[in-house]
């Protein structure tokens, strides 16, 4: 068998992370069963490259996220623009990963992480820090302020947004991969994906915001 350099035998492990994350789950995989998929013979070859299984997951989410941020960049939307628009942009980032299978299950594994991001303190995750996809996210922030939504409620709509963002694209990632007819044409659901979350955003605030349900009458004696 022919020996692979350092940077091949990342890429190989990489590689077989995405497919087994994405058909078994972020937890389920088990990482010797990414290693011998990568075709490796030493069982600690994730240990060695990427320190732990986090770490392994980390690597896998950061080659998705340069897809992403390249998309982004070239993208124009300008600093007046609308939350439509900045979910446009959004949107059509993300759904760049469609094209490829590997897009496709890195799709299914990042809709697993979506609460880890850090859009429900603020505070990114350090592999968002800094990013045009975390700036994006902080000026949907900035507009839902100005519609005047109370912090609290925003920033849980954002997440709660950017949740079913990642599920629905990870749905459609998983139809693309088992080979199943999507019920809409891609331009269609992506269209729709927009309207459906601009409309989650700008909902007007509820009239009353009960911490609790009332408590029932006490039966009488």
């Amino acid at each position: 068998m022919a020996r692979t350099s350092g940077p091949e035998t990342r890429d190989k492990l990489i590689r077989a992370a995405e497919e087994l994350f994405a058909a078994q789950g972020v937890d389920g995989a088990q990482l010797r069963d990414i290693t011998r998929l990568a075709g490796q013979a030493n069982p600690s070859a994730v240990q060695y490259h990427f320190g732990s299984r986090a770490g392994l997951l980390d690597a896998v989410m950061a080659g998705r996220l340069d897809r992403t941020e390249r998309v982004l960049v070239a993208l124009a939307h300008p600093a007046d623009a609308g939350v439509r628009e900045l979910l446009t942009a959004l949107v059509t980032a993300e759904a760049g990963e469609l094209g490829t299978d590997r897009g496709r299950r890195c799709l299914r594994i990042s809709a697993q992480l979506s609460h880890e991001s850090g859009v429900r303190s603020r505070t990114p995750h350090p592999t968002l820090a800094g990013t045009a996809y975390w700036t994006l996210i902080e000026r949907l922030a900035d507009r839902l302020a100005d519609d005047g939504l109370p912090e609290p409620l925003l920033l849980e709509r954002l997440d709660l947004a950017l949740t079913v963002v990642g599920a629905a694209l990870a749905d459609r990632a998983r139809q693309y991969l088992d080979g199943t007819e999507p019920l809409t044409d891609e331009p269609l659901f992506l269209a729709d994906l927009v309207e459906t979350t601009t409309a989650l955003l700008r909902a007007a605030p509820p009239r009353t915001t009960p911490l609790n349900p009332p408590a029932p009458p006490s039966p009488r004696p």
